[in-house]
């Protein structure tokens, strides 16, 4: 069966990677009647708008007159989608280019189960193909997210299920957006995508990691770490208002030791200041009213108790660009071995 499908990419100051994305979609095996590429730019200063039209006047581009981050820039997309009666919505990085039968395989993989409301591509290293940026994001205890399998060898690796879809190369259900909602735009960028991933495993859909989907990412992590404030406040909103209160408390006690060793390390790293920034946001009263209203809206939407959802939640950080002594043989094993205890606590 031919799905229609928008293809979404957030661009913003995309012009040194736009030319090489586009023309590897050129090439891209599916039907052009049932496909559409939409543009999102984030009101970008260089001349990315510009060239996008000069040399691809068939696809659709929207010009934002303010930044909207990753989330609010492709939540244009979702809307887009709802309104003009998509099947699915696959989000594209503006780095990154496409194997010329990634969308046919990941909708194969998408529309063998109606309760699959994600499906994520194997993302490779483009400057090292032999080896995996992401196979399925991996979600810690405490909020952190990190790319599966990055910089292993790439190997054959079928349908399987996955904690959340890297925002860089997956497809989403539309039925299954208009159930759960969209990107939190409070998160403006990083972690929007676990967030959404979590929700969708508690509203009862599955997420699958599509094999013979391949993308190829032009992945910077040096790049990630300069937005420590909103990777920071983010981790906290989402285990906030997704958790059940049980495990709140359950590990709490890990939070306060967790927030304590990233204090004294960001002093090592020079971060300090977007830590202090992200502590700062949680001290308005405003804010937390709003973590309140996005809490009890996901709740309401619950139908999987935590107990089935963090079986898939994990207690170490495996991630070899973060791959240090102090994180090897100190925080991960402390770390793990309190989740093993407390997990099995949770009934709820």
């Amino acid at each position: 069966m031919v799905s229609k499908v928008l293809l979404v990419i957030v661009t913003y100051n995309a012009a040194g990677y736009i030319t090489d994305c586009l023309s590897s979609l050129d090439k891209i095996n599916y039907p052009k009647a049932d496909l559409e590429i939409l543009i999102i730019d984030n009101n970008s200063s260089d001349n990315s708008v510009e060239l996008i039209k000069r040399n691809w006047p068939d696809v659709t581009v929207v010009a934002n007159q303010a930044n909207l981050g990753f989330a609010g820039g492709n939540n244009i997309g979702f809307r887009y989608a709802v309104d003009k009666h998509f099947d699915f919505v696959y989000l594209l990085n503006q780095d990154t280019e496409a194997d010329p039968d990634f969308l046919i395989n990941a909708l194969t993989v998408a529309q063998t189960d109606s309760k699959i409301g994600a499906v994520q591509s194997k993302l490779l290293l483009f400057d090292d193909q032999a080896k995996i940026n992401s196979i399925g994001n991996e979600i810690h205890y405490l909020g952190f997210g990190y790319a599966g399998g990055h910089k292993t060898k790439d190997h054959s690796i079928g349908e399987r299920e996955i904690t959340y879809p890297s925002g860089a190369a997956s497809l989403f259900s539309v039925t299954a957006l208009k159930d759960v909602g969209f990107f939190n735009e409070e998160f403006f960028m990083y972690h929007e995508d676990l967030d959404l991933g979590w929700r969708l495993w508690l509203a009862g859909y599955r997420i699958v990691l599509a094999g013979q989907s391949v993308v190829y990412h032009k992945y910077e992590f040096s790049r990630s770490i300069k937005k420590f404030y909103f990777m920071e406040r983010n981790r906290r909103l989402v285990v906030f208002q997704n958790y059940k209160l049980g495990t709140l408390i359950l590990i709490a006690p890990a939070c306060l030791a967790m927030n304590l060793m990233m204090l004294g390390y960001s002093f090592i790293a020079g971060w300090h200041r977007e830590l202090f920034r992200s502590y700062a946001y949680l001290l308005k009263s405003e804010n937390w009213q709003k973590i309140k209203k996005t809490r009890q809206q996901v709740q309401s939407k619950r139908r999987v108790p935590d107990r089935e959802v963090v079986k898939r939640f994990v207690g170490k950080i495996e991630f070899q660009d973060l791959n240090n002594p102090l994180l090897k043989y100190v925080v991960n094993p402390v770390f793990n071995f309190y989740w093993l205890m407390v997990r099995r606590f949770i009934w709820w």
